[in-house]
């Protein structure tokens, strides 16, 4: 099985696949997705995780988010919502330890419940009741 941090995977574009991009990041089909159009926002520079990024690069990122967004609820308007995240550092999850954002589209019915979004890295933390 290849290391896919040696050589880096997401420093190719041609080798992760091109979604879209502009001057600082590209966007990639995740190739392990969670969903049906489960997207990868990549800065083309090659830093460890969201916090090296430069505030150039949070744009690019944020503008690609937002326009595989779009392109992905004209594909398919089942979806109606998604998460966006990222893992820094291996004990978060980071396995290709070059900055992704995950952008994951939801369609209703796609978990039992979907209560806590995100919060569900850590399981037993997903489901809460609302303190009054």
């Amino acid at each position: 099985m290849r290391d896919p941090n040696n050589p880096c995977l997401f420093c190719s574009i041609k080798e992760s696949g091109l979604a879209d991009e502009n001057t600082l990041a590209y966007a990639s089909y995740d190739t392990y997705p969670i969903s049906e159009l489960h997207c990868l926002i990549i800065p083309k520079r090659h830093v460890k995780d969201y916090f090296e990024l430069t505030n150039d690069e949070v744009i690019a990122c944020n503008d690609l988010i937002k326009k595989i967004k779009d392109k992905i609820l004209l594909k398919d308007p089942s979806v109606k919502g998604f998460n966006i995240g990222t893992n820094a550092g291996k004990i978060a999850g980071q396995s290709v330890l070059h900055c992704h954002i995950h952008l994951i589209p939801r369609r209703e019915g796609d978990v039992e419940n979907p209560q806590g979004g995100v919060r569900s890295v850590i399981p037993l933390k997903q489901h809460y009741k609302r303190k009054v």
